[in-house]
């Protein structure tokens, strides 16, 4: 039953600023200088699923921020919530009640054009089953983003090399999937989602399908990407894949719970 919630706020380190067509968002104060909008802001978040008259509650008053720079671990078992806050987070679904903004975007005011646009260029996306295109090259596969934005085909082809490259990949550029390992199609993903240069790059189990010389290699490239500059959110249910993390935020039954551990680290 939906109500007021107990999620807590989980402390967050200042990163690199951004603003909105690039990297961060930046605004003078007379105090500090500078005053760094969050990147992801959710406010007393409740998503309530119904079937006839059974409510389930699968987010309960969620409230955490994510600031720009930052990488941080969603962790929790199945059915805690942590996917049902993933779709959230990546404008796949909207909440029940509460707010959440993406950049001071509060995502509920946009309508279905605007958050096909965030989906596509603010948002790359690392799924634990890859989701590549059999039938096309891994250059093919990285513009694609590119070619639903309208990019031209030159551009395309310009920033998903470049992309495959940062990505240890350059010698590989027109291998099919099939003629690739697990861990080089996860960095084909990996290289998709960094060709939009988003703000924020949104990984959902990146290592569930990979054996564990593969994951590391993944991890270590989110690590770079991380050092870099990039703001990384990472879905996981593995603890040792979470400590990659300079901050877990724990969920459970739709709360966040250990809010000591979800607070102020370095990353």
């Amino acid at each position: 039953m939906t109500g007021p919630g107990d999620g807590r706020t989980a402390g967050v380190t200042p990163a690199h600023p951004m603003d909105d067509t690039g990297p961060v968002w930046v605004e003078p104060t007379a105090t500090h200088g500078v005053v760094r909008r969050p990147v992801i802001d959710v406010d007393d978040v409740w998503k309530t699923y119904r079937s006839g008259t059974l409510e389930v509650d699968a987010l309960r008053g969620v409230t955490f921020t994510i600031d720009a720079g930052e990488y941080v671990a969603v962790m929790g078992p199945s059915g805690s919530g942590k996917s049902t806050l993933m779709h959230i987070l990546g404008c796949l679904d909207v909440p029940t009640s509460g707010s959440f903004r993406l950049a001071g975007d509060d995502v509920s005011t946009m309508s279905e054009d605007e958050l096909a646009h965030v989906r596509n260029r603010r948002i790359g996306f690392v799924f634990q089953q890859f989701n590549l295109l059999a039938s096309l090259s891994a250059w093919r596969n990285v513009e694609l983003p590119l070619l639903y934005a309208g990019v031209e085909r030159g551009e395309r082809r310009a920033r998903a090399l470049a992309a495959l490259e940062r990505v240890g990949l350059a010698d590989r550029v027109d291998h099919r999937p099939g003629e690739l390992s697990g861990g080089q199609q996860q960095r084909v993903a990996v290289a998709r989602a960094l060709v939009t240069d988003p703000d924020l790059i949104l990984a959902d189990e990146p290592t569930g399908n990979l054996d564990s010389v593969s994951a590391r290699d993944v991890m270590d490239l989110l690590g770079e990407l991380h050092r870099s500059g990039r703001t990384i959110v990472l879905i996981t249910h593995d603890s040792d894949v979470a400590d990659a993390a300079g901050r877990t935020i724990r969920i459970l039954d739709g709360r966040i719970v250990d809010p000591a551990l979800s607070g102020t680290t370095v990353g």
